[in-house]
């Protein structure tokens, strides 16, 4: 490869900045240049590659932008080791906290993807508990379902929520069949499963229906267990519709409402103040992003 096709090292590291804090200012002040130049080196480096790298002022990237980041941080990480020192042959470690389900159903299926972006990347899943406050050890990211008001740590927005009651064949079959399980008397008439992960107060609250939080029944704070106890007829579950695709598009639930509600809580991917600085965190945080949404 010529030299003359191999972008400016200043604009290479501009672009990742700029990518990593999505901020021109903030980047132009890690890289102790003017917000001005940092402007002119993210065009330099456009019309070099031939493409856009941000979309929007908010600087989110591009499809091109966000496959072009990931070669960059690569040939920068390359860059920094030293031929036979220590620091070249320790792989770098990621640790991410997740939760069993989500871990089984939304990463394990597309974690090649990564694997095969960042090759040099330990990454270390670690099961996190977050009624018990568990996780095996300190992580660099955590995943968590909630509000998103967090103030112990900052985060972005992985994707939203629905939620619709849901039973087995074989529950449906013998205690059905329900009308969109939206008045009184139904909710009254079926076994209602519990887990302290997804209150049934969030379809009361919708159906209009001022029933307290059901204390009988069977219980479970694994969402996983939680889904597989109502496809097996333990009675009606309330199943996020992303979370719970495979127990519903495989027949194993059937919903009983054509009218899912949106869940008061979203998925968030968090991390504390400073984490991003470290490429790795960076990159897996954008991956995890364009990947989920």
């Amino acid at each position: 490869m010529s030299l003359q096709h191999i972008p400016p090292i200043q604009c290479l590291l501009t672009f990742e900045a700029v990518a990593r804090l999505r901020h021109a200012g903030r980047a132009a002040d890690e890289l102790c240049v003017t917000a001005s130049a940092v402007s002119h080196r993210i065009r330099q480096l456009e019309s070099h590659v031939g493409f856009k790298l941000f979309g929007r002022s908010d600087f989110n990237l591009t499809s091109d932008g966000a496959a072009y980041l990931a070669n960059v941080r690569t040939g920068l990480a390359a860059l920094q080791a030293v031929p036979g020192s220590k620091a070249e042959q320790r792989r770098t470690r990621l640790r991410v906290a997740v939760t069993p389900t989500f871990s089984r159903q939304f990463l394990m299926p597309r974690l090649e993807l990564f694997r095969n972006l960042y090759p040099d990347v330990d990454l270390v899943m670690q099961v996190s508990i977050p009624l018990l406050d568990v996780t095996a050890e300190e992580a660099d990211l955590e995943v968590r379902y909630g509000t998103g008001a967090y103030a112990d740590c900052e985060h972005r927005l992985l994707m939203e929520e629905q939620v619709v009651p849901a039973c087995s064949h074989s529950y449906l079959n013998e205690f059905g069949p329900f009308d969109g399980f939206r008045t009184r008397a139904e909710i009254a008439g079926a076994r209602l499963i519990r887990s302290p992960l997804e209150p049934w107060s969030t379809w009361f609250t919708n159906c209009g229906v001022d029933n307290p939080e059901p204390n009988v029944g069977s219980q479970f704070n694994d969402l996983g267990l939680f889904y597989d106890a109502a496809a097996s007829g333990f009675g009606v579950a309330l199943v996020r519709l992303k979370l719970g695709a495979a127990w519903l598009e495989s027949g194993r639930l059937v919903p009983l409402s054509d009218q899912p509600v949106p869940s008061p809580h979203r998925h968030y991917i968090c991390w504390q103040p400073g984490a991003l600085e470290r490429w790795q965190c960076a990159a897996f945080v954008d991956w995890m992003v364009r990947t989920l949404r």
